[in-house]
């Protein structure tokens, strides 16, 4: 028993990894999955989508490396975070689609909440602000929503869980309801002060607090798969919301390291040690990572659209047949041209919360093309980059000045980004050996718990750079290209 299976259900697929007793990676396998946009600013899952896809490429994975379930010692999982789910705790069938982190449709509702003013005590509570962005609304509007739903949940037989507790449910055949801090403090309904579910904010939504997960720390015992799943029950033993799991995946264990992951979105998180900074600059605070029962704290910056805006070049405007090809259309794009777009197709996230603002292309010419295009899009992922990094200096003084940034993400793969990234945030950026850092949190805290892997010092000592991007424009370029940056953010956002 010397691997560990990490389970990472992201946004647009589920992904399985293998890892070995010496945390390589032995085999992993993928699968897509259908994106539903039922309204305007709506986006939703099919749960059956999720769960079918994570446990086909489980056994997939298993298949391809040539193991049995008597191999695996531990499951660890990491997820796309705030993603709400409910479902029947008899049958486990979800009562509706699950509504994606990115969907906006609760925005009135956080506006009316907004005007009763109780922002500022759920921020306190929470870390967070009160947007659309996170699980509470969400759950909220189903229960509002779906025929039946709210009398059900009173009456105890509706679970709620964002996608890491809806996947246990399934593994262990519903034999647990539960959750990690990490995932809870994305719910905004957990309060992280206290560690605990907020009795208070349940009541201003009006959710009946039995629906709700058990909280666990990110290595824990979560409960056993069926026997019938992979061969023998299985222990559960890491659970961390992904953009948690990639910061442990970095080993971003002292306060002051820093991540940033560039998948659908971005999601830059500065460690706070056992400080909760209240954020003047709009960020979140929020936990990082949980042992032993002791909370880490961390800023976080979110960013909703960076990799998605390459999948928009591809899916939507079809100028390129692969995300591959950007980097190569950006090195020919015509130097005497600066576009500029604002990949608002959801609104923007940290620091201008704008749910209602959309995406825009400033500097048009006639002989702007594809090239020109896919620069601009490459190159909106490093300014809003900096737009996160400006806000943590702000609010954690020398905190992030200066600090180098170790990135991961599909995007980091791209040398082009990473150093328009290094360019513009004038700093170092850090690409590691291993880019599969969020998959890689997750089997650490798995392996770990399982007592095959090292602990946290460790495990940082195996962190290693692939390769580091060092600043190559001077100041006056990088100001006046951000300069414009900030002029085009400033027309897109609504009034």
């Amino acid at each position: 028993m010397t691997h560990i299976l990490a389970i990472d259900q992201g946004t647009t697929s589920s992904r399985a990894i293998i890892f070995d007793a010496a945390m390589g990676i032995a085999a992993s396998a993928q699968e897509e999955f259908t994106q539903h946009f039922p309204a305007s600013g709506w986006v939703e899952h099919d749960p059956s989508d999720i769960w079918a896809t994570t446990a086909g490429t489980c056994r997939a994975a298993i298949e391809k490396a040539g193991l049995a379930a008597d191999d695996i010692a531990a499951i660890g999982i990491t997820n796309q975070r705030e993603t709400t789910l409910v479902w029947d705790l008899k049958t486990g069938k979800a009562i509706y689609n699950a509504i994606v982190w990115q969907d906006r449709r609760t925005h009135e509702t956080c506006q009316a909440l907004k005007a009763e003013g109780l922002e500022p005590k759920i921020t306190h509570k929470t870390g967070l602000l009160l947007d659309p962005y996170f699980s509470a609304t969400k759950l909220k509007w189903i229960l509002d929503n779906v025929d039946g739903a709210r009398a059900r949940a009173q009456a105890g037989e509706l679970a709620f869980g964002t996608v890491d507790s809806y996947l246990i449910w399934h593994l262990t055949g519903g034999a647990s309801h539960v959750t990690d801090a990490t995932n809870a403090a994305r719910t905004m309904l957990y309060n992280i002060r206290e560690g605990q579910w907020d009795v208070e904010i349940c009541a201003w939504l009006d959710i009946p607090m039995s629906m709700l997960p058990e909280v666990k720390d990110c290595a824990d015992e979560f409960g056993m798969t069926r026997p019938d799943l992979f061969g023998k029950p299985l222990p559960i033993l890491g659970v961390a919301g992904d953009q948690q799991a990639a910061t442990v995946g970095q080993a971003c264990f002292q306060p002051g390291m820093l991540k940033s992951t560039y998948g659908t979105g971005c999601f830059a998180l500065l460690n706070t040690g056992d400080t909760l900074v209240e954020s003047k600059s709009r960020l979140l605070g929020t936990i990082a990572y949980q042992l032993d029962g002791k909370p880490t704290y961390a800023l976080e910056g979110s960013i909703f659209i960076a990799g998605a805006v390459v999948q928009w070049l591809r899916d939507g405007l079809k100028i390129i047949r692969d995300a591959s090809e950007t980097q190569g259309l950006a090195e020919a794009a015509d130097l005497t041209q600066t576009l500029y777009m604002v990949p608002a197709f959801t609104g923007l996230g940290a620091p201008y919360w704008d749910a209602e603002c959309r995406g825009a292309i400033y500097g048009l010419t006639r002989n702007s093309g594809p090239a020109e295009f896919a620069k601009a899009a490459l190159q909106s992922v490093g300014y809003q980059t900096r737009d996160l990094l400006e806000a943590m200096t702000a609010d954690w003084p020398g905190g992030s000045d200066a600090a180098t940034l170790r990135v991961d993400g599909g995007m980091s793969a791209s040398d082009w980004s990473m150093q328009f990234l290094s360019d513009i945030i004038g700093a170092p950026v850090d690409r590691p050996t291993v880019l599969e850092t969020t998959a890689l949190g997750a089997a650490w805290l798995a392996g770990m718990r399982a007592g095959i892997y090292p602990d946290m010092d460790g495990f940082s000592q195996t962190w290693a750079v692939d390769q580091r991007f060092a600043p190559l424009m001077d100041d006056p370029a990088r100001e006046a290209l951000y300069a414009g940056w900030k002029d085009a953010v400033e027309r897109t956002l609504s009034r």
